[in-house]
Formats: C-alpha cells, structure tokens, sequence
C-alpha cells in the first residue's frame, strides 16, 4: 500500500507546532515594536545614503 506523503507532512507538522514555545502577547508586542523602530531607522539611513548619491550624481553633472 502506497503512504500517502501529503497527508504524512501536514500531520507530522501539526505534531511540530503544538512544541513551539510561542511568544506572550507582552513579547509579541514588544517585538513588534523593535521590528517597527529598525525599519524605520534603517530606511530614513537608506533614504539619507539616497539623497547623498543623488546629491553627489547631480553635482557631478553640473561640472560638464
């Protein structure tokens, strides 16, 4: 007889996440918040190298 291997994963990953150790609304909050204030900073630094490139592109076409 032939195991069904579709039905054998879903089962064994149901098995695997009733041993995960999920987060407390207080964590999942605070991680959140972490996440947030990272992309945040990191795309007002991407925006600022941005800027500067496109500073630095226009002031080397003035120089023609």
């Amino acid at each position: 007889m032939k195991k069904n291997v579709v039905s054998d994963y879903i089962k064994s990953s149901f098995q695997e996440l009733t041993k995960v150790t999920w987060p407390t609304k207080n964590q999942a909050v605070r991680l959140t918040i972490i996440v947030f204030v990272f992309c945040l900073v990191f795309s007002v630094a991407l925006g600022a190298v941005d800027f500067g490139f496109s500073e630095m592109y226009n002031f080397l076409l003035g120089l023609r």
